[in-house]
């Protein structure tokens, strides 16, 4: 081939990768940051930098924000399994009372004098109970002598009485009961009321 020959290499050209190709454009643009001036180029740095610290604080803002979220989730879970501990068995233990109840009543028509060996074991059941429910925080509401409180007590009547001050319990026909720090059941009671 003569110097003078012209070779078309068009239809052998290769296209150029991607890496090359961003190798190339980052060279021109270096190019002309080499061109700039000193303070030209301190201020390009500063607008990069101030951007930069703008990421960051984003960054830090969000940071921030998904460690509170995670926190706040451990709580509430924390708070969830205490909740379930402590009161879990509510429900399992509202089933039982009205059997402590039956029981109580059996005792209360029972002869004080009798010694059968089927109230001794009626007796033994309901200390069985009692004690069992103790087991798990369950305690009985204090009714009857004190003064009327309607977030422990269900008002079934008032029964007019100069023996004692008004809104005092006079009579219990149900007891109450609350588990740990929380009313379970109210005591269902008649309350005085002043002499007409």
């Amino acid at each position: 081939m003569k110097k003078h020959d012209k070779v078309d290499l068009s239809h052998d050209a290769k296209p150029v990768p991607e890496e090359e190709a961003s190798a190339a454009q980052s060279a021109e643009t270096a190019a002309p940051a080499e061109q700039l001036t000193a303070e030209e180029r301190i201020s390009q740095l500063e607008g990069l930098l101030a951007a930069k610290e703008n990421e960051c604080r984003e960054n830090w803002d969000r940071f921030l924000r998904e460690r509170a979220d995670l926190e706040n989730y451990r709580k509430r879970t924390s708070r969830e399994k205490e909740e379930l501990l402590n009161y879990g068995t509510k429900s399992m233990i509202e089933e039982i009372l009205p059997v402590v109840d039956s029981l109580e009543r059996a005792l209360s028509h029972v002869d004080e004098n009798s010694d059968s060996a089927l109230v001794e074991g009626i007796r033994m059941t309901h200390g069985m109970l009692i004690s069992a429910l103790k087991k798990f925080g369950v305690s009985p509401v204090e009714a009857a002598g004190a003064p009327f409180d309607p977030a422990f007590h269900q008002a079934m009547a008032q029964i007019p009485s100069d023996q004692h001050p008004p809104n005092t319990v006079v009579e219990e026909f149900q007891k109450g009961y609350m588990i740990k720090d929380r009313l379970l059941r109210p005591a269902m009671v008649s309350v005085s009321a002043p002499p007409k």
